[in-house]
């Protein structure tokens, strides 16, 4: 599926984006359905400097670079796609979790209810509700590590919030809000393609962030969503996580990566990119070793 043209090759160190060098870019993004299905969409045409492959499978990724030839690929990042089954009741689904995980979640939702006084979680659907949410999540969403340092919070401004007005209008969407001592303390959003819930954005209030907020709502909310037997899927999109990994009930090996035209400036670009990577993996490996390395995650969250 295309997207229009956008910008970046990020340089990031854990959760932090150090550098962006921007590039534009036709975005060429794979859904649940053609990973599980092994099928290979009709690519975009180009951007001025290239595409960008998101969430590939990896076993395909050489007939994906055969459609681009002459372009150089780089950043490349390998990872597990999860995802649920939602052709199950909530029962079976909690079924799968081990005794310890499913009395860890409930007591999660005991000591945030017990410390905050309870909470409640309200749906957001309709255009007016959609409206709503963005009005108590997009402040909320400005606190969150993901806005502060990876540009990744609920997208804001007027073409963002048409759009998912207009998911809304077409039953495409639907968003979740954790409200605790009368305000908002965590969301979820999750436009929706075909039968396919999408997790796009999920963020908490760090203030909160020892309770556990977003590990409540979306257990909460995947129970009313089973409830609906009304999805195929709940897509985790591209991308690495303790979260998702919990919270899946399969993975598919993907990858992501650039492939640019092979201009001097972009193939400097891929190398330094390449140095900066190799030189973080090995950075993590010292620090893993010598036990640092969730102190560091602490920080740079910072």
């Amino acid at each position: 599926m295309a997207t229009p043209d956008t910008a970046g090759i990020d340089f990031t160190l854990g959760s932090r984006r150090l550098l962006a060098v921007p590039r534009r870019l036709a975005t060429w993004r794979f859904s649940l359905d053609e990973v599980l299905s092994g099928n290979l969409p009709e690519p975009p045409p180009s951007g001025r400097d290239g595409v960008r492959v998101l969430s590939a499978p990896t076993e395909k990724l050489p007939d994906v670079t055969a459609r681009f030839p002459g372009f150089v690929a780089g950043g490349r990042q390998d990872y597990r796609r999860y995802y649920i089954n939602m052709q199950q009741s909530f029962t079976d689904y909690m079924a799968q979790f081990s005794g310890k995980t499913r009395s860890t979640l409930r007591r999660k939702a005991r000591k945030l209810a017990d410390e905050a006084g309870g909470y409640t979680i309200t749906e957001h659907r309709a255009p007016d509700e959609v409206a709503a949410f963005l009005t108590a999540a997009l402040p909320l969403s400005a606190r969150t590590y993901q806005a502060r340092l990876l540009d990744a919070g609920l997208p804001d401004g007027p073409d963002a919030r048409r759009a998912m007005l207009e998911a809304a209008e077409a039953g495409h969407f639907c968003a979740f809000l954790l409200h605790a001592k009368r305000q908002p303390i965590a969301y979820l959003a999750l436009p929706v393609t075909g039968r396919t819930l999408v997790y796009a954005h999920l963020g908490y209030d760090p203030a909160w962030a020892r309770l556990s907020p977003g590990t409540v709502l979306q257990m909460e909310a995947l129970e009313r969503l089973f409830a609906e037997s009304r999805y195929r899927w709940f897509d985790f999109t591209e991308g690495d996580g303790t979260h998702k990994e919990m919270f899946g009930t399969g993975c598919a090996a993907c990858s992501s990566l650039v492939l640019l035209e092979p201009t001097l400036a972009n193939r400097s670009l891929l190398s330094a990119r390449a140095g900066f990577d190799a030189s973080v993996a090995k950075a993590k490996a010292l620090a893993a070793r010598s036990g640092a390395l969730g102190r560091l995650r602490v920080l740079l969250r910072a």
